[in-house]
């Protein structure tokens, strides 16, 4: 006899890529989808946002008003053939930007193509941001949970709350800063800001700019910079670099590596660990993101603790609210869209009963003895959802 498959309403948050691939594969699977997105299309991270005058420097707030940290200039730093999703190769048009490793706006209007394609707009709510998320009650585990969704119309004056069989959390996770803890931070009276509002380079005209960084966002930022800037500094954890950058610094004049920074001070002095020191005009935070759903109570059963989302098994469910609660794109240093495809695909098949997980206790003993082995190896918790160890550098 043929399995009976069951059809849920579902809630997906977010339209970027996993919001996307996750909507699709519901639909295909014979759920009925809404997602929400609170900006006004489709890409997530990819729909560039100019408008960042609103957004607190630093990203401190809880609730973003900005979710896009794209600066103007972005480029891919996978090639394209391996960026679309499996049935959707993001090929080279007439006419658009063909090269391999093309600018942001490329991958937005491959998205937008996607969309257009599986009819996934009709789904989607724009302009709605997703205030709360919370159960209706709290079953025993594997039974039947509800989820209440509180969404908020940007014109509406009221939200409105929405009962759901299942949530899928695909908000993505390089909108909110991740800061350092440096000493004199709060005293510091000039111009402090997050990549996460860094745009283009004409502000910076003429001052002196410390990036503190040297990932990929750092290295980026400091040579645009070099141009418009008087001096750029660029604060490394470490001094022993990359060949290439190393060869891209000794280019510049205005170009200066320095190590971590020991203390910031009142009068705009920044003093190094190894004593040196300078006044400048701007910090430039370019210290990465952390995860952050300010929308979700799970009443502690999903935490983020020290950028460890967790308990999840797989990256993908909390043992206690699967397969009702599923996260979307929570790891990094992968190959993104096939990634979310994949996860998207199990998510709705376990939702329609085609699939099942483990038991509540295999799924927390996989999650234990994985910490562990991050752990043995000496992986910083705040890097728990990094699966690949590759780094980008200049050539």
């Amino acid at each position: 006899m043929p399995s009976i498959t069951m059809s849920k309403n579902v809630c997906v948050i977010g339209s970027g890529p996993s919001g996307l691939v996750a909507a699709r594969e519901l639909r295909k699977e014979g759920h009925k989808v809404v997602v929400f997105e609170q900006n006004h299309d489709v890409g997530g991270q990819w729909l560039y946002d100019p408008k960042i005058e609103d957004e607190e420097l630093l990203g401190r707030d809880n609730f973003l008003k900005v979710h896009s940290s794209i600066y103007a200039s972005l480029r891919l730093v996978s090639p394209r053939e391996i960026m679309g999703f499996t049935d959707f190769p993001f090929g080279m048009k007439k006419g658009r930007d063909t090269r391999r490793f093309p600018g942001h706006k490329e991958l937005l209007l491959y998205l937008k193509d996607f969309s257009e394609c599986f009819g996934l707009r009709e789904m989607i709510r724009f302009n709605t941001r997703v205030e709360n998320v919370e159960m209706l009650s709290f079953p025993n585990f594997g039974k039947d949970l509800k989820w209440i969704v509180k969404s908020k119309e940007k014109m509406a004056e009221k939200a409105v709350e929405e009962v759901y069989d299942a949530v899928v959390v695909a908000t993505g996770h390089y909108s909110k800063p991740r800061l350092p803890k440096i000493k004199g931070m709060d005293a510091w009276r000039r111009k402090q800001i997050h990549s996460h509002i860094y745009r283009v380079p004409e502000p910076f005209k003429n001052e002196v700019v410390v990036v503190i960084g040297s990932s990929l966002s750092g290295q980026d930022i400091s040579m645009e910079l070099v141009d418009v800037a008087k001096e750029i500094h660029l604060s490394a954890k470490s001094l022993d670099i990359s060949e290439g950058l190393s060869k891209v610094i000794s280019k510049y004049d205005n170009l200066h590596l320095h190590p971590q920074i020991d203390s910031l001070h009142e009068d705009g002095r920044v003093l190094f660990i190894d004593g040196s020191w300078l006044i400048a005009d701007t910090i430039i935070y370019c210290t990465g993101y952390s995860y952050s759903f300010p929308f979700l109570d799970t009443k502690g059963i999903v935490v983020v603790d020290d950028d460890r989302v967790g308990p999840l098994y797989e990256h993908t469910f909390p043992p206690s609210l699967a397969p009702s609660l599923s996260f979307i794109g929570i790891p990094r240093k992968l190959i993104g869209f096939p990634f979310f495809e994949c996860q998207a695909k199990w998510i709705s098949q376990l939702l329609s009963g085609k699939r099942t997980l483990p038991s509540w206790d295999e799924m927390m003993q996989s999650i234990e003895e994985f910490y562990h082995s991050r752990d043995v190896a000496g992986i910083p918790k705040h890097n728990t959802h990094d699966l690949a160890d590759f780094e980008v550098n200049y050539i």
